[in-house]
Parts: C-alpha cells; structure tokens; sequence
C-alpha cells in the first residue's frame, strides 16, 4: 500500500489539531462550538478551517465518533480480557471501564451523555459506535444463553414494550429474547444514569465512598439482569 502524500499526510496533522484545539473548547467552553474561536486559537483565518469541516455540526459529530469509539474501545478491552464463563466478571469489567473512561474524559462523556447540544441532530455515522458498550452487554448475555446460565425471565411485557423490544433485536440483537432484552437495556441504561450523577455532581456530600457504591450498584445491576 502507497505511502500517504504530503498534502495528506498534512491535511491528517490539520485535522487533528483542530479537533485538538476543539476538545480544549470542549473541556472549558461546553459543547457549543465556534469554529471561529477554534480557529483563531490555531492562528488561523476563519475560512481556512471550512476546509476541513464545513460546519460546526461536521466537527462535533467527528468529536462525537471519536469519543464514542474511545469509551468502546475500553469497554471492550477490559472486558475481553475477563474469563469467558465469568459472565458477572465481564459485566462489573466493563462497567468499571466506562466509568474510568468517563472520569478520565468528563467533556467528551459530556458531550455524549450530557444535555443535547441545541441545533444538533445526529447523523446515521454515529449509530454504530454508539452501540459498542450495548454490543458488549449483549456478547454476554448471549454466551450466558448459550451455556444455559441465564435464562430469559418470565412474565409478560406491555405490548407496546414488547413490540419495541422485538423490532429492536430484529434489528440490531438477534436472537434475544424481548424479555432479556429488557432486563439488559435497563442495566446498561441505569449503569450511564449512575456515571453521570456522579459526574455531574448528583452524588456530591451523599455519597463519598465513590469505588465501593459503584461497585455495590453495579452488583444490582447484574442481579437485575439475571447474571450468575
């Protein structure tokens, strides 16, 4: 495979100032973005950085992959490296891991996690990354089924849950049973409601033992969802 150009390989170094000098923004500005303020701090004329990203939206939802895929990055990492048949192990894993990602990145958990940026809206390219700590939470589930460890709680859903549920396996976990789905989706979804109280100083002058509650909460989580 060829070498990259020098204007590529340029061009590469630029854009990753950029999102640099917009983390830094990040970090003490929120995640309301101005690409002027972006680059004046490069030195730069105002219009030279369009070059690069046409738009405030087109540099947050590179800020918003790249985040996304740093936090799946370490979810999936720490729990890879747990025993296979420790289903429990590979779950507090991976939980332990966004947390540690999150304290370690507040403004890029932020701006993920955090109150909608106004007049954002999403593209289809950040799905897929989003999706990587959920997929991990499923990689679980589904060798857990498969040794017969877990096994689909019972009870009825409401139609309109189980409906929701069913085109949501269909399409993204096949193979799930909706009534797991639930349990997991309710675990994954509490595990980020308890990163982001803590982070965003719900837990300030309640709760001081940080390590041991998470540990303790994530521990009913996995009881909730059925994890041996």
């Amino acid at each position: 495979m060829p070498a990259p150009s020098i204007r590529a390989r340029v061009r590469a170094e630029m854009i990753a100032e950029i999102k640099a000098v917009a983390r830094r923004h990040l970090a003490s500005d929120g995640a309301n973005l101005s690409l002027r303020a972006v680059a004046r701090d490069m030195g730069m004329v105002s219009s030279a950085i369009y070059r690069y990203f046409p738009s405030r939206d087109d540099l947050l939802t590179a800020l918003i992959i790249e985040a996304y895929d740093a936090l799946g990055d370490a979810v999936e990492s720490a729990e890879a490296a747990v025993d296979r048949r420790d289903l429990r192990g590979r779950w507090q894993a991976a939980c332990r891991a966004a947390r540690d990602w999150a304290l370690a990145h507040p403004a890029e958990y932020a701006l993920l996690y955090g109150s909608p940026v106004p007049g954002y809206a999403a593209p289809d390219d950040t799905v897929a990354p989003a999706s990587r700590p959920a997929l991990t939470l499923v990689g679980i589930l589904r060798d857990g089924m498969a040794d017969g460890r877990i096994t689909p709680p019972d009870g009825q859903l409401p139609e309109p849950v189980r409906a929701d549920l069913a085109a949501l396996a269909a399409e993204i976990f096949p193979g799930l049973p909706e009534s797991l789905l639930a349990r997991g989706m309710a675990g994954w979804t509490q595990l980020f409601g308890l990163i982001s109280f803590e982070l965003f100083g719900r837990l300030n002058r309640t709760v001081p033992h940080r390590d041991a509650y998470f540990t303790h909460q994530t521990g009913l989580m996995a009881d909730l969802i059925g994890l041996p």
